[in-house]
């Protein structure tokens, strides 16, 4: 019963701490720490909440696991969702920042959403914006899991997406699970493909993004494009 009563205590600190001043000054453990108290009553979670950072190597990677990975560590489905929506709420608030706005104009805003949204994924995933004549948003979709090979095959679907959106314009982002952004020969074919492709529909590709866990490089910059 005292025990219940200090987590009570604590947590009701916690709140207050977050409603008076919001979530400046707080460690990641403390923020991970009351998403559980959600959905853990009367049980201290500071020490799971300090488990799972060491465990995942962060804030970011933990609220991007997959739901399978965190039940295998003894997480329940209603904690689950607490991790999950709050990756959901941050993710929306920054793919908010680049909607509606000229994307090369907005290429912090865009590397910070594409950071969150994919750079602690464990499987490769190829991501396309595609875009209008003003450079903004028309449509963001996951187009395959997986390599960029056999590249025709999805220049192609790439190229075929973009013509039935009316898009101008596209960026192609893809991850790396090893954390290197640093481009493979395969996504330079790939990219190169892409480029000679879209000009002949009259299609720019503006640039090929590779997310890391250690940074992301822009294959533009690099002069690859």
């Amino acid at each position: 019963m005292e025990a219940a009563d200090a987590n009570g205590g604590h947590r009701a600190r916690l709140r207050q701490r977050l409603l008076d001043a919001g979530p400046a000054g707080f460690h990641d453990y403390e923020l991970i720490e009351y998403l559980l108290a959600l959905t853990i009553p009367r049980v201290d979670t500071k020490p799971l909440a300090k488990r799972l950072l060491e465990d995942f190597g962060g804030i970011g990677p933990l609220l991007a696991e997959h739901p399978d990975t965190l039940r295998r560590e003894g997480l329940s489905d209603a904690t689950i969702a607490a991790l999950k929506i709050a990756e959901a709420t941050a993710l929306r608030m920054l793919e908010t920042r680049i909607e509606e706005r000229p994307m090369l104009s907005s290429w912090d805003a865009l590397g910070d959403y594409l950071h969150a949204r994919m750079a602690h994924r464990r499987t490769e995933e190829v991501r396309v914006l595609f875009l209008n004549a003003k450079n903004q948003l028309l449509a963001n979709e996951a187009l395959w899991q997986g390599s960029v090979d056999e590249a025709s095959v999805h220049v192609r679907e790439v190229i075929a997406r973009a013509i039935a959106l009316g898009a101008t314009a596209l960026i192609i982002v893809h991850n790396h699970p090893s954390g290197d952004p640093t481009p493979s020969n395969q996504d330079i074919r790939l990219t190169r493909d892409l480029v000679e492709a879209g000009r002949h529909m009259k299609v720019t590709v503006h640039d090929h993004v590779i997310v890391g866990a250690a940074g992301r490089t822009s294959m533009r910059a690099m002069g690859l494009i």
